[in-house]
């Protein structure tokens, strides 16, 4: 279903509709709410699971200015999203940009969420030395996709080396990745990396430590840069475990479902 929030229209699909229990999800980069469908298969059907298709991305809207995508901005949206969906508490999971988006919305709006579970994911980058590489790197690789288009961005996107584990996966599972990326627009893409990327986002580093909720961080033995970054992440929250989940890579979700949905399980029952 799509919702209007703020002049923007919001798509959200939402499985098990009838339940009590509340998880929100939100994908990641090129991502969109069907990369939770195995997820939302394995979880109990006493779980009402939420995915929203961030701003740019899926069937939610792509705007033009670039202003909408800014982080506070997101943040805003998300608020007032769940405002229309009446939700008073619930589970946050977020997947890599999707983390970074959780751990943004948790850090400003902390009251209702019940756990926080984050995927391979960062609160962005310490220094502005760091930001300001990043966002000159992110600038010239949007500027690429709004001149050669989605799917030659694609057909490099999905060659680096960050989802280098995915090769291993049966064919039919790449080509679905595939087709959830090549549905993105030019322009969604290139202002999600010029708005809410890592360079343009405010670093949360310091307040991790402001941060009571309980988290979980869960990341893949073969991406030893985040799991790096979830081993600093726990020393500075308050509540926090760190999860992580053999062979496999990024997108813990995709490469092993079963595992993810059960830490996912295990999580919300205890």
């Amino acid at each position: 279903m799509k919702l209007r929030v703020n002049d923007i229209n919001v798509h959200v699909h939402i499985w098990n509709e009838q339940a009590d229990q509340t998880i929100v999800m939100l994908h990641g980069f090129t991502g969109s709410v069907s990369t939770w469908g195995k997820i939302a298969d394995l979880l109990p059907k006493t779980y009402r699971i939420i995915a929203i298709d961030l701003i740019g991305h899926g069937l939610t809207d792509a705007p033009e200015d670039v202003s909408n995508y800014w982080m506070e901005e997101q943040i805003t949206l998300l608020h007032e999203t769940f405002k229309q969906l009446n939700l008073s508490t619930y589970t946050l999971l977020g997947y890599s940009m999707g983390g970074r988006v959780a751990l943004s919305y948790a850090a400003t709006y902390p009251s209702q969420i019940e756990q926080l579970i984050l995927e391979s994911a960062s609160p962005g980058l310490k220094t502005e030395h760091e930001r300001q590489a990043r966002r000159l790197s992110d600038d010239e690789l949007a500027n690429k996709i709004m001149q050669n288009g989605v799917q030659s961005f694609v057909e490099k996107w999905e060659n680096i080396s960050l989802f280098e584990s995915q090769k291993k996966l049966p064919k039919e599972v790449q080509a679905e990745i595939r087709q959830e990326r090549l549905a993105q627009c030019e322009i969604g893409l290139a202002n999600s990396l010029r708005g809410m990327g890592t360079g343009s986002q405010q670093s949360l580093w310091t307040k991790l430590v402001e941060i009571d909720i309980p988290v979980t961080l869960i990341t893949g033995t073969l991406d030893q840069k985040f799991c790096n970054i979830a081993q600093e992440m726990k020393k500075l929250l308050l509540n926090a475990k760190h999860v992580v989940v053999h062979e496999v890579g990024h997108a813990i979700h995709v490469e092993n479902p079963t595992t993810f949905a059960t830490i996912v399980k295990d999580v919300i029952n205890k």
